[in-house]
């Protein structure tokens, strides 16, 4: 506490930076809080037909694109940081490239993954295992709804050059646009066109390019705003895959990164499973948790991401110290409130979640991991911002396959022989956050102390 109290004069000397951070933070938390309303809606609306293996279709088919879209997400977190900078620097026309170049490169990745959607989809139905009367349906809901890709990763890349460029509440109007879109034409799709799971599918995929389309739109402003023009020589550096080395490096230690959390996630799941269907709900229960704490605590990773990024570009050290300071505070006592939260009104948060008395008997036991789980992630989820503002993915990612190869399997390993079941399970998750938070602090100190981040060419050293 005695801590918190002696920075009580820093937060009155730099009011307008704080102000900075809360108008970054505050718009990417409620577009969090929204996002869920996406599965809801679908869920709620083939939930009232008479078929019930359409609404297994949907929750396998909404599944199966958070992993592969999700698997893409550095195209959001690569463009903030190197936009940042430039931004920083004052370097217009490297802005408007990391736009330009992103977009394309998001557009590119979605046309693939249409072309090899075959094999793709044929690979997570058979990981999903859905029974025979719901995999039709499943079947038909990802040959539809992998043609938004290319709109999804766009918008993607899109979203992240807006954080980029320190503009919060667009991604939040294309999130809203998007989310109220997918509402109306799921209920007309179904209730009007006599639709199913189809429907809902199709009205994802129109909501999606309904929102890149506002992003673009949005960006054009953006760039206007900035008095950024799109010039002859921008079209000639597109067609230069030189040009893109930047993007393209950073993006590609981002993917190593995500693909490890994405493997931890479906490990946790699995061996959830392997514990019997009560563990499995509970623990799908308990994750909701965890989503709270990534939603609450993001936005202030996004401000770190931006304006840390910024003081890069300007070479002002100094700034730099003072975002990560104050806005790793801000997300501490955030933090807290969700601790307190969790410890008050835990057991009711999941009685909203589940009415399945056994679920919520075997979730009450395991339910002190979350209440501690806000104090031990903020390190990890604030210092992702910071080495994504100051584009030090290869260490994100380097501190990433630590975390994962070195700390949590063989944590769940000596768990497990230990016999401590399911608790060994969360023990683990909370040993990676640990890992992680410690790692990249080192790294940090370290990064800090060396002035890497504030020498010359450090994009380069970095990444």
């Amino acid at each position: 506490m005695s801590i918190l109290f002696s920075l009580i004069p820093t937060f009155r000397k730099e009011k307008q930076l704080n102000k900075r951070i809360w108008h970054m933070a505050w718009p990417p938390m409620l577009s969090n809080i929204t996002t869920p309303l996406l599965g809801l809606v679908d869920t709620a609306v083939v939930g009232h037909l008479a078929n019930e293996s359409h609404l297994g279709a949907v929750a396998i088919g909404a599944s199966i694109f958070s992993l592969v879209f999700w698997a893409f997400g550095f195209l959001r977190m690569g463009s903030t940081g190197l936009t940042a900078q430039a931004l920083g620097r004052k370097d217009n026309q490297r802005v408007l490239e990391l736009l330009l170049q992103s977009v394309l490169l998001g557009i590119l990745i979605g046309l693939l993954l249409i072309v090899f959607r075959a094999p793709i989809i044929d690979a997570m139905l058979w990981m999903m295992s859905p029974s025979a009367q719901v995999e039709p349906w499943a079947r038909l809901y990802c040959e539809i709804r992998i043609l938004s890709a290319p709109a999804v990763l766009a918008g993607y890349a899109v979203v992240g050059w807006f954080y980029g460029v320190q503009n919060a509440r667009g991604p939040l109007w294309i999130m809203l646009l998007i989310n109220v879109a997918n509402m109306a034409m799921d209920y007309y799709a179904v209730y009007s066109l006599n639709m199913a799971s189809d429907g809902v599918a199709w009205a994802t995929v129109i909501s999606q390019y309904m929102g890149l389309g506002l992003a673009l739109y949005l960006a054009a402003k953006q760039l206007k705003k900035l008095n950024i023009s799109i010039s002859a020589s921008i079209a000639k550096s597109l067609l230069k895959l030189s040009e893109y080395v930047d993007l393209i490096q950073v993006n590609r230690y981002l993917f190593v990164r995500t693909i490890l959390l994405l493997t931890v996630g479906i490990f946790f799941t699995a061996q959830g499973s392997a514990q019997g269907d009560n563990i499995l709900a509970a623990n799908a229960v308990l994750l909701t948790f965890l989503m709270i704490i990534s939603n609450a605590l993001d936005g202030f990773a996004f401000s770190v991401e931006a304006l840390c990024g910024e003081a890069i570009g300007q070479e002002d050290k100094t700034q730099f110290e003072k975002v990560v300071l104050l806005s790793s505070v801000w997300a501490l006592i955030a933090a807290l409130g969700l601790v307190l939260i969790f410890w008050l009104f835990g057991n009711s948060i999941v009685g909203l979640l589940t009415n399945i008395e056994s679920v919520k008997s075997i979730a009450a036991i395991y339910l002190p991991w979350l209440v501690i789980f806000p104090l031990l992630g903020i390190w990890s989820f604030m210092l992702d911002g910071v080495f994504i503002g100051a584009t030090s993915v290869k260490q994100m990612q380097d501190a990433m396959i630590f975390s994962v190869l070195l700390i949590f399997f063989p944590c769940w390993y000596i768990t497990q022989q230990l016999g401590m079941g399911n608790h060994g399970l969360w023990l683990s998750q909370a040993a990676l956050f640990i890992a992680r938070g410690i790692s990249m602090y080192w790294l940090y100190r370290r990064n800090m102390d060396k002035n890497i981040w504030f020498a010359k060419n450090a994009i380069k050293e970095m990444s």
